[in-house]
């Protein structure tokens, strides 16, 4: 029986990938790891018979022991900037796997590692032109500067995976703005888009960085959880084609993109049609106010074409466009705001 260890099932996108890998192998034994022991009866009623072990990202010990023990290492909690875990699930996964054995780690990172232009530069809300590509210039996000937003992180996954290529598998996704409903048991809700929307409800109007110009990727959050799943099963397969693990494995999950200034505007219209803002208004924010309303995303650039996982995985975004989603995510953060 393929046994899955999992991290952030609790999250939003641990647990929207916990639902669809349970619902494609409900065979395969889950563990998941929870901090907070109040939330395991909304885990056991959604997932009857899982194993859940209470323990922090901290737990050094107790992480390389499951990773030790998992043929499958799914990490999605502060997976893309906790070294500890990640140096626990390293050292857990070179110890208990060999070669006629191997353990697959799909980790979690995320796109702010390509901000550090904009941040280098201090420069919001202006267009850049340069994007990323993970098939034909792998190599350059392979090779980012270690001052990048979740470098260090990063290095370690891929390290893991070539210093013990022979047995394990690492697979770094690299997702952008996600938005859509989760579909796991605890937290169904995205954060930067959302964060806009909510901050809209509460100032009045949409905030807007400098020229509004910025453009970043995002991709529906059950697109994301179709990709977990099929490395899962490339994985149970044994499959092993060139670039599909290892050091080239860096899988940028994307299905388009937007422009922050654009999406500020239509956040607006929908707040307004729905009567929750007086009117359609949009205002300009400076950069730290903005931190301080979870928006230091919305005035950068973070662009990627997303090659490898369709050419080698047959990966195809299906869900529903951003603007599609825009009038939910809009009522939905101001039903939160009203509770």
């Amino acid at each position: 029986m393929t046994k899955v260890f999992l991290t952030g099932v609790t999250g939003y996108i641990g647990g929207d990938a916990l639902y669809a890998l349970h619902k494609k192998h409900p065979e395969f034994s889950y563990t998941v790891l929870v901090r907070d022991d109040s939330k395991s009866d909304q885990i056991k009623t959604a997932f009857p018979g899982i194993r859940i072990i209470i323990g922090s990202l901290d737990d050094y010990e107790l992480l390389k022991k499951e990773a030790a023990s998992a043929d499958i290492v799914l990490h999605t909690a502060d997976s893309s900037d906790h070294v500890v875990a990640a140096n626990a699930i390293a050292a857990g996964l070179a110890e208990g796997h060999n070669a006629s054995n191997p353990g697959y780690w799909l980790h979690t990172s995320g796109t702010g590692i390509l901000t550090f232009a904009d941040s280098d530069r201090q420069v919001y809300g202006e267009y850049d032109d340069k994007v990323y590509d993970d098939w034909d210039r792998v190599d350059e996000l392979t090779h980012l500067p270690d001052h990048a937003f979740h470098r260090n992180v990063d290095k370690i996954v891929l390290e893991a995976g070539t210093k013990f290529a022979d047995k394990v598998k690492t697979a770094v996704l690299c997702p952008p703005t996600i938005y859509g409903p989760g579909r796991g048991p605890v937290n169904q809700r995205s954060r930067q888009v959302n964060a806009l929307a909510r901050a809209t409800i509460q100032l009045k109007f949409a905030p807007i960085l400098g020229a509004g110009k910025s453009v970043w990727n995002n991709v529906h959050v059950h697109d994301l959880s179709n990709l977990f799943v099929l490395l899962a099963d490339a994985a149970i397969a044994g499959k092993n084609d060139n670039g599909l693990w290892g050091a080239n494995a860096y899988y940028l999950v994307e299905n388009g993109e937007h422009v922050w200034g654009d999406i500020s505007h239509a956040v607006a219209k929908e707040a307004a049609k729905q009567g929750f803002i007086p009117e359609a208004k949009v205002e300009h924010m400076d950069f730290q106010t903005a931190v301080k309303y979870g928006g230091s995303t919305w005035g950068m650039n973070s662009r990627g074409t997303a090659k490898r996982a369709s050419k080698l995985l047959g990966w195809k975004p299906v869900g529903p466009s951003l603007l599609e989603e825009l009038p939910g995510i809009v009522k939905g953060e101001y039903e939160v705001l009203q509770k």
